[in-house]
This record gives structure tokens, sequence and C-alpha cells, in this order.
């Protein structure tokens, strides 16, 4: 007659068969992971033994764990951190993919924005002053504005933050106003760098009047401006330079001055576009 010890003996034996336990360098070679990497991942919680002797700590792997070992050894060769690949392993498989795009849109971003910088860079070690051919400067006429604006010091690194927060922040005012009139300009009245702050003012033109009363709202003047289309990878800091310097020294060659504050330019919409995709002209005021 079978008892429940021989059912349950039989399915532990059954499951050791299915499943059984891998030494560790039988594990590594298996799952392309050396020894070192899988007593990271345990450390981390990512791929933890399935046995751990007491005495010994000799480690043994299911052979089930090698699809989680080999899909992390594929996530590491993207340059992927540990934090996101955790990620990724725990989530389902749907969630998984976002994971994955996500990640690689940033790196994707990262990687046009570090092109642009390398341009940059083989331009001033070559010496070649004024050799700006990636971009192309352009001229426009700007009528008068009504605006609301919002100005304030900030350094580099909280710049793109306070931008996109005091953009947020305008936008969301501009009905009060007769509602918005052009795109979101940001005009640099001083200079933005890990150690100057500025001042900084956000811009977005509206149909109101400056009548209105408001505090925030001002008139911008009517003027001719210089300026060069970049593309989204291409506004971060420092690759942004490049474009600042590549109008400055068309003015340069042109003999001609600014006459006002230099000015960013957002025409598109930041969060529809890819790294490639233009967003932003970078303008200075001529006479």
């Amino acid at each position: 007659m079978t008892t429940v010890h021989d059912v349950y003996t039989s399915a532990v034996t059954l499951d050791r068969v299915a499943d059984p336990l891998l030494n560790i360098g039988e594990f590594s070679r298996r799952s392309r992971l050396s020894p070192k990497a899988l007593r990271l991942y345990e450390r981390r919680g990512l791929l933890v033994p399935a046995q751990v002797d007491a005495d010994t700590r000799y480690r043994r792997y299911r052979e089930s764990q090698l699809d989680t070992a080999r899909l992390i050894a594929l996530l590491r060769g993207l340059d992927m951190p540990l934090a996101i690949v955790a990620d990724l392993v725990a989530a389902a498989d749907m969630e998984r993919v976002r994971v994955l795009d996500d990640y690689w849109a940033r790196e994707e971003t990262r990687l046009a924005s570090q092109r642009t910088l390398v341009a940059h860079l083989r331009i001033q070690l070559a010496g070649e002053e004024g050799s700006y051919d990636m971009y192309e400067i352009r001229e426009r006429d700007v009528p008068e504005q009504i605006v609301l604006a919002e100005q304030r010091h900030v350094l580099v690194p909280d710049l793109p933050d306070w931008i996109a927060a005091a953009g947020t922040r305008l936008v969301d005012a501009a009905d009060a106003h007769g509602g918005i009139a052009g795109p979101m300009f940001v005009i640099f009245h001083g200079e933005v760098s890990e150690d100057s702050d500025g001042p900084v003012e956000v811009c977005i033109p509206v149909h109101a009047e400056p009548s209105d009363g408001a505090d925030v709202l001002r008139r911008e003047p009517a003027h001719r401006e210089a300026y060069a289309r970049i593309t989204k990878a291409d506004v971060d800091y420092p690759q942004i330079l490049s474009a600042y310097q590549a109008v400055e020294q068309w003015l340069r060659s042109q003999e001609r001055m600014p006459s006002g504050a230099p000015r960013e330019v957002y025409f598109a919409d930041w969060d529809a576009s890819a790294p490639t995709d233009e967003v932003c002209d970078v303008a200075f005021p001529v006479s």
C-alpha cells in the first residue's frame, strides 16, 4: 500500500531528477558567470544559491536557476547597473520589457550626447577655431512678446530640474493670462556653471497685456537673433556649450556683437522627442 511518506519521497526524488543541484564550478561554466560574479550577485540578493553548506560554505545552485543567471549575464553585457538588473529580474514578463526599454532609451540619450561632446573636443584639441561645421547658424526676427516669467539664481546641477518645474508652473498659469502664445524660452542673464549661478529666467509667451497686473508678466522687446538648432541629446551640459561657442564664433566672423543675454528656445514636445530630434535653438540677440 502506498503511504503519504512514499508519495512525499517520490515527489522529492522526481524534483531532484528534474531540477538537479549543480556545484558552483558547473553552474559557473553553464551560466557563463564567473564564481566571483556569482558571489557578488549572492551578496546583492540577485542570484542566491539553492543550498549553502553551513560548515564549508560550499554553494549549490538548481539547474532551473540557469535561465536567470544567463539573463543576468546578457544584461551585464549592456553595462546595465546591478540595481536595474535586480528590478528587471524581479519584474513580470511585460514589465521586464518596459524596464529594458527605459534603460536603453537613457543609454541612447547619453551616447548621443557624448558623440556631440567628442566632436566639440576634437575641434578644440585640433585648434580649429571657428570650424563648427556641425551647426548651421541662422538668423530671424522675433516680435515683441508679453511673457510670464520666473527668475532664479541656480547652479548647473540643479538647472534642468528647476527649468522643468518653473516651465510647468508657468504653463499652468498661462490660461489665466490669455493662454500660451509661443514656445518657452530660457534667458541666461549671467553665466551658469558649477560655480556661477546666473541668474536664469524661464519665460512663457502669453496673449495677455502687462496691464493685467500680474507681477510675473513683462514685455520682451522685439529683436533680431542668430541661432543654432540642436537635438535633445545636445541639450545636456556640457555638450550644449559647443552650440553657444558656435554662435559666438559665427558672430565674431561677421564682426557683429550680441545685443542681449543668450537664450534657449524650446519649440518641441520634450517628452515625445527622441534623442536625435531637434528640440531647441541656442540664440543670441544681435544688433
